[in-house]
């Protein structure tokens, strides 16, 4: 892994226990992550951001419910993942299905997967990457972790990294028949299934049966 991720949290910058406890006070509805210990709130996301999370979303539990049930995939997850000054908020997360009623976060994570959005490109202080680079190195250096998805919004194309026996193997996949492959999770589809119902692979309408 080739970014070098600062760890410090430097006077007036918070830690991580004051971002959870600032967090708490929050409207529900607003998404925060700690980027090099400054809380930054998130743009909200475009209808097509959300509407490829859901996609991802649902094609993951379609295939874990036949493959390991014990695993659910579920969106804007809370991870207890990175280090005293990151907290980043993956768009869709897969984890152990028996988590409890009232749990928030989760410190194992299976599968981690961004929807590339404007605050995605926001360069962070130390390093040469921008926050999308920073997440991935953090999601990539979370042990649980088997694999990690960077899916563009504005383009048919997505980043995976896989972990295997000989280390993190990684690909870029471009156009809608590009084949999506992850057998720890049961997943086989193309790429165009997640831009479903988006501009870039909108949905064939027809017009309704007069009855």
């Amino acid at each position: 892994m080739g970014l070098a991720v600062p760890e410090n949290v430097f006077a007036g910058q918070m830690s991580v226990a004051e971002f959870r406890a600032f967090q708490d006070r929050r409207p529900e509805h607003e998404r925060w992550e700690l980027i090099s210990g400054v809380p930054m709130m998130m743009t909200p996301p475009t209808i097509a951001h959300n509407r490829i999370a859901s996609n991802l979303e649902r094609l993951l539990n379609d295939a874990l419910r036949r493959f390991d049930p014990s695993r659910v995939a579920t969106q804007r997850l809370g991870v207890e993942i990175g280090s005293s000054a990151y907290r980043p908020e993956p768009d869709v997360g897969v984890i152990d299905a028996d988590y409890d009623a009232e749990q928030r976060f989760s410190d194992r994570v299976y599968l981690l997967a961004e929807i590339v959005s404007a605050t995605d490109d926001v360069p962070i202080p130390g390093t040469a990457g921008r926050w999308i680079d920073v997440k991935r190195e953090i999601y990539l250096s979370h042990q649980p972790c088997e694999a990690v998805l960077i899916v563009e919004q504005d383009r048919v194309e997505v980043r995976v990294d896989v972990r295997t026996a000989n280390g993190w193997q990684s690909a870029h996949l471009v156009g809608p028949a590009a084949e999506l492959l992850l057998p720890m999770f049961g997943l086989k589809c193309a790429v165009g299934e997640l831009y479903e119902g988006t501009p870039l692979q909108p949905r064939v309408i027809s017009r309704p049966k007069q009855l």
